[in-house]
């Protein structure tokens, strides 16, 4: 084509000084621009002097010549742009079978240096369409083994390519002695203990290694003492994968720990990947652990609390953590990161704990936390995001303590006030009792309540009590025993109490709403003139002329035996309100009756 821009340049249509990059432009086929990004020239025009260029936002896009030979940078045909333009099932195959020669080619594209983040953006998804980080972590083996990429410890930071191979030996010497400071130092033989199975010199990699790290440790056992910590972690590593023996005077963990520190001041600094390593190293440590790590609960982050508590279980002090996580929450002092991890854990093992009160403490907290946005928020953001968790909070609860609840919850400034409807909606759901005191309704509707003796209403009290302060508790300690049982696919026994957990639940709802409704009465005063509840009735059957005589009395009173019915059955529904000498008809079990009412007197005057 350089005839040709020649040519055009002899015509005054371009300058001469545009004809050298028009020509690697149209050689490549390729190029990149500032704004619209990777393009694909499909044709040259020089009748009107211009290219046709496909760019990812703009297809069949015209540009002039000279435009073009000032504002487009070439693309090389090899470049991992160019192929994934022109053959993008090669570099797929490649991939899947040579994932060195695909990172090469891209790290080379961008001239022997490219991020994770640069890799990650050029490959996924038209490249590396399926599983990006399991891909990753097998190239990454691949390059420590191989000697011409140098993999650095932040993501960061760039991987580079280079042409001369260096062994592995050389390289993990190389990058622990450029790593500044122990922090980096213990990274970088972190890395080199992932490999170091391929390492030929072990005893001689390992002996240095050592030996700088010993230095630093030394250096920052009072200044950064979880730095030091995580140093020595290493450290015994690599004296292990090497076989080498400890050496003498050399600092252990077990001298961190001994310092005047508090438990707490090191451990919150340790790598989250760490802190069941560092609980290790504290218990041997230390004859009384558990009492610094229970101590150190209410002031750990979430997940520092989390492991804390994972290691007090697996040594048989559940109990002295759910007296600790009781205390705290009876008292509103716990902090939003432990009832945040309580929250996210809500296993059966605290079934026991786990509570309406939970709740009221996280209200606590976060208002407590309300000039620390960050974690207030994360705690009121994982109360909204969870559905269930208000819900699994007071399924348990006393109607009169969920009351007390959803007035606080009213009240409190921690939501705004759609949060609030949410929140109180799930409480509804749960107690549509609280409706009325949610919309500050009333119903005053006669039909809306239940007309009991004192005698059945003190019955469905004692039941209702004895189910929530005993049966629902035994069986919420039913339910974290069985769990401890192990596999909960094959556990029968906790199947079967998670079973009746939902009817004894059913129930616990069932009685709340009937006690909510319920009126007790004496039937004393009561109208004898028309048939009322609290009267006797003597009824002539007119199909067969036999007596009878009913006793109407409350809603839960009913004793057929005996002829006491309840005025909510259909005998009654029948009878109430009507005179002596008057007839009634109903249907009882599909047959329909007819009575006449003879006698009316008082239930308890007779």
């Amino acid at each position: 084509m350089r005839e040709e821009f020649e040519k055009l340049a002899a015509a005054g249509k371009l300058e001469t000084k545009h004809i050298e990059a028009l020509v690697v432009l149209t050689a490549s086929g390729y190029c990149h621009h500032r704004s619209w990004g990777f393009g694909r020239i499909k044709a040259v025009d020089t009748v009107f002097a211009r290219f046709t260029i496909d760019f990812q936002t703009k297809a069949g896009h015209y540009m002039d010549l000279s435009f073009a030979a000032e504002s487009l940078r070439p693309i090389p045909k090899d470049h991992i742009l160019a192929r994934k333009a022109g053959d993008i099932d090669s570099l797929r195959k490649m991939a899947a079978l040579h994932h060195l020669d695909l990172i090469k080619l891209v790290v080379q594209s961008f001239n022997g240096k490219a991020t994770l983040e640069q890799i990650q953006k050029v490959l996924v998804p038209d490249v590396i369409t399926e599983d990006w980080r399991k891909w990753w972590d097998v190239a990454k083996k691949e390059m420590k083994k191989d000697g011409h990429f140098q993999i650095p410890v932040k993501k960061t930071d760039p991987v580079i390519y280079q042409e001369l191979e260096t062994a592995l030996n050389d390289r993990v010497r190389s990058d622990f002695r450029s790593a500044k400071g122990l922090k980096a130092k213990t990274l970088a033989a972190n890395e080199a203990l992932k490999s170091f199975a391929d390492v030929t010199e072990k005893v001689a990699v390992a002996e240095e290694l050592i030996v700088g790290l010993n230095i630093e440790i030394a250096t920052h056992v009072r200044t950064q003492p979880a730095v030091a910590l995580e140093g020595t972690f290493v450290r015994d590593d690599l004296r292990t994968a090497a076989g080498l023996p400890p050496v003498e005077n050399e600092i252990k963990a077990g001298a961190i720990w001994s310092q005047e520190l508090k438990f707490s001041q090191i451990f919150e600094q340790v790598s989250i990947g760490k802190h069941k390593r560092a609980l290790h190293s504290f218990k041997e440590s230390t004859p009384i652990w558990h009492e610094a790590v229970v101590s150190s609960l209410n002031t750990l982050p979430a997940k520092a609390a989390g492991e804390c508590a994972t290691m007090l279980i697996s040594e048989n002090k559940m109990n002295m953590l759910k007296e600790t996580l009781a205390m705290l929450i009876s008292r509103h002092s716990a902090s939003s990161e432990l009832l945040l991890w309580l929250a996210k854990e809500r296993s059966d093992s605290f079934a026991d704990i786990l509570g309406p009160e939970v709740f009221r403490a996280m209200l606590t907290a976060i208002e407590r936390d309300q000039f620390n946005e960050k974690k207030s928020n994360r705690m009121r953001d994982y109360i909204m995001d969870d559905q269930q968790l208000l819900v699994d909070l007071i399924g348990s609860a006393d109607i009169e303590v969920i009351k007390d609840l959803t007035r606080a919850l009213q009240l409190s400034p921690c939501f705004d006030d759609m949060d609030k409807r949410s929140l109180l909606a799930r409480i509804v759901k749960t107690y549509p009792a609280v409706q009325s005191l949610i919309s500050g309704e009333q119903s005053n509707k006669a039909d809306t309540n239940l007309v009991v003796s004192w005698e059945s209403l003190e019955r469905r009290r004692k039941e209702y009590n004895e189910l929530v302060q005993k049966t629902i508790p035994a069986n919420s300690k039913e339910i974290a025993i069985a769990r401890s049982y192990g596999d909960l696919r094959e556990n029968h026994e906790y199947k079967a109490a998670k079973e009746m957990q939902k009817i004894l639940m059913r129930r616990k709802a069932e009685l709340e709403a009937q006690l909510i409704r319920a009126r007790g009465t004496d039937f004393a005063q009561v109208r004898t003139d028309i048939v009322s509840i609290g009267t006797y009735v003597s009824v002539t059957d007119l199909a067969s002329n036999q007596k009878e005589r009913y006793a109407v009395l409350g809603a839960w009173d009913s004793v057929p035996e005996k002829n006491v019915i309840s005025y909510l059955t259909p005998v009654a529904q029948a009878l109430l309100n009507k005179k002596p000498g008057e007839s009634v008809e109903f249907e009882l079990e599909g047959t329909k009756k007819s009575l006449r009412i003879d006698s009316i007197e008082a239930y308890k005057t007779a």
